[in-house]
């Protein structure tokens, strides 16, 4: 909880004089006085300006970052309604044009590093030359504007070319990270008819080869949009291309070279897709719009994680996770940044800190759940004089404890600047989090975002300061979705974020517990939802169901994902077994194996329990909130109206263990 206002806050760091003045959100802030008039002496005053005065505030950011485009920008927002409004419907622009005009071409862009590699650096006259060989090969295979490019790669080099290339064609962006099972990502591609695949052989994590041929062949079987199938060598380079379809390898893809061009979309032109994590039905096709995220991500890259010219950023993320998006968000600054392929700890925890020292990374983002590993596995990451660039590290994925807070500080030293996000997926943003000008509260997220209208809301849609609250969002941002791919009505999209409160104007209701605090601080209490949240990567509980429930033995599931003091989580997984089966080690083994092989290594639960039958409502949802905040230690009577259940008998197993848990037995 956050501090009362009548007793002290502890503060961990305050920037000094000179770290303001330097920062990119200082000169944002005297670029306002000088060029708008508008006057804001705090960060509070301005963020309260930048929710009230929506279009003066992205019309600051417009021409406060010089976007390139064609057309008028006077026309910022078309109506303040949600779903629906439209943000400077006058313009055309290009997200990759953005990222790679005008850049000095000897400066180090990325940095490429992983497990068995030691770190590359890749200037942006290499960059410049991969994605104009790179979008060639597109072109060559017919993809245009509006075509769907679907990639099935790690956080390599490759796919950012691809991503880039794809982009800067006016063609629309996938990607699923190559540890997804082919059942899963292939929920997710078929919805977008891709018409050509990007996919790696196969992939090195935690010291071991893992080969996902087989799984790229299922998935080029099961996508019969496919023209053109890429793979990238990773693994077995110069291997045959069987069972691929129209195959080539990404090298000779890339083999040609013609001059890079940039085709200039609508603002809401679609950028990419990304996935909701599949709570309800198949994961739903979220699509980003051009302008909607290089707006986000100029604001945020510069004046929330103040990237710097000398800066280098890595943010330990999969493909899969919308903070890769994010990452490659970095390059619309003067930074460079840091693509890491491996896992984080292998051989062990502080191996990823030597990443950080490895790479001369200067701002280190990585979970939540990370950090709390790191301290409880007393991992002393500047023990050996290393990390002296290190002058930033943020944290995300879930809430950050107040002792991780004290770790940080106490291993990392006190001039380090300790930022905590949150966001989503939905707005491939975080609308709390860092601000680099303000001082560091133990145990909370700094401020709101600028541009994001945030508030905690109780069940009576009212605003509420000091206590938890849903998070919703009072008015548009621009990184909003443009739609739900295929959903032809918006009724899908409607549904998802603004059914939840019956109010005139409507309001985006998040999923998250979210507590403001009278001093302005926020901290996030996890999810409101039934969304599945394992290591920063959001997850629904369909797609587990789908799976678990092809297994012969089990008929019926419930799964809920909690939350431990630690900032980490624990999935536990409830399964109704047929006739004759018992829940031995043989059948958890292939559960384990079968959510591994369909879903991703993610989904395997930390325990597995039997019960009789999952408890529902009459009209047979399953309870998964209700039982989740049963487990967390939630009053039964103010949780669940029993007699709204089909069976309040199948309720009871649950009321058990939540007693049990309660009285200390723990998890």
């Amino acid at each position: 909880m956050l501090n009362p206002p009548d007793q002290p806050r502890a503060v961990l760091w305050t920037p000094s004089a000179p770290w303001i003045a330097a920062s990119a959100l200082t000169r944002f802030q005297d670029w306002l006085a000088a060029e708008r008039g508008v006057h804001c002496p705090d960060y509070d005053t301005l963020w309260r300006w930048s929710v009230e005065d929506i279009e003066g505030f992205w019309k600051a950011i417009w021409d406060h970052f010089e976007v390139r485009a064609d057309g008028d920008p006077t026309t910022v927002l078309d109506g303040r309604t949600m779903p629906g409004a439209r943000w400077f419907p006058g313009v055309a622009l290009n997200y990759a044009e953005h990222i790679l005009a005008g850049r000095d071409p000897e400066r180090v862009a990325i940095v490429c590093a992983s497990e068995s590699r030691p770190p590359v650096d890749v200037t942006w006259a290499e960059l410049h030359d991969r994605v104009a060989r790179a979008r060639a090969g597109l072109v060559a295979a017919g993809v245009g504007r509006g075509d769907r490019v679907a990639a099935y790669l790690p956080n390599t080099i490759e796919a950012v070319v691809a991503l880039l290339a794809t982009t800067s064609l006016g063609a629309i962006w996938s990607v699923v990270a190559p540890e997804t099972g082919a059942a899963s990502a292939l929920d997710r591609f078929r919805q977008i008819d891709p018409t050509v695949l990007i996919a790696v052989d196969g992939y090195r994590y935690g010291g071991r080869e893992v080969d996902r041929l087989d799984t790229v062949r299922r998935m080029v079987d099961g996508l019969p949009t496919l023209d053109r199938v890429v793979l990238v060598e990773h693994l077995r380079p110069g291997g045959p291309l069987a069972g691929l379809g129209p195959a080539v390898t990404w090298d000779d893809f890339c083999r040609e070279r013609a001059p890079l061009s940039f085709a200039r979309v609508p603002f809401d032109h679609p950028l990419w897709i990304l996935y909701s994590s599949g709570t309800t039905g198949v994961p739903k096709p979220i699509v980003h719009g051009h302008g909607g995220i290089v707006l986000e991500h100029l604001k945020k890259l510069h004046l929330h994680v103040d990237a710097r010219p000398d800066d280098r950023v890595l943010w330990f993320t999969s493909t899969g996770w919308m903070m890769w998006n994010f990452l490659v968000g970095g390059l619309l600054t003067d930074a460079a940044i840091v693509l890491y392929d491996g896992s984080p700890r292998h051989p062990d925890t502080a191996a990823m800190w030597d990443v950080v020292e490895a790479t001369r990374t200067t701002c280190f983002g990585t979970s939540a759940g990370f950090l709390a590993a790191s301290r409880a596995e007393g991992v002393r990451p500047r023990a050996h004089g290393g990390l002296a660039r290190l002058r930033a590290v943020g944290s995300t994925g879930s809430p950050l404890t107040p002792e991780v807070f004290d770790w940080v500080y106490e291993e990392l030293g006190p001039d380090l600047w300790l930022f905590s996000s949150s966001g989503g997926t939905d707005v491939c943003t975080s609308f709390l989090g860092g601000v680099p000008t303000l001082p560091v509260v133990r145990g909370e997220l700094q401020r709101r975002s600028l541009g994001a209208p945030v508030a905690a809301w109780d069940e009576d849609a009212r605003p509420v300061i000091g206590e938890r609250g849903e998070l919703v969002l009072t008015a548009p941002m621009p990184s909003m979705p443009v739609k739900f791919w295929g959903d032809v009505d918006g009724t899908r999209y409607h549904d998802a974020y603004f059914a939840h409160y019956a109010v005139d104007p409507p309001v985006w209701r998040h999923g998250d517990w979210l507590e403001v605090g009278p001093h302005g601080g926020v901290v996030v209490h996890g999810r409101s939802d039934a969304t599945i949240n394992r290591g920063g990567i959001r997850m629904g509980t369909s797609e587990l169901y789908r799976s678990v429930l092809t297994l012969d033995p089990v008929v019926d599931a419930l799964a809920v994902d909690l939350a431990d003091p630690d900032g980490t989580s624990r999935l536990e997984l409830f399964v109704v077994l047929a006739p004759g089966h018992e829940l031995d080690e043989d059948l958890c083994r292939a559960i384990a194996a079968q959510l591994r092989a369909d879903c991703s290594p993610r989904h395997v639960p930390d325990a597995v329990h039997r019960i009789d039958a999952v408890p529902r409502t009459r009209t047979g949802k399953p309870l998964e909130v209700p039982v989740k905040r049963l487990l967390m230690g939630a009053d039964p009577g103010r949780v669940v109206d029993r007699a709204a259940l089909a069976d309040p008998g199948a309720l009871e197993p649950f009321l058990r263990l939540a007693e049990e848990r309660a009285g200390g037995n723990g998890r």
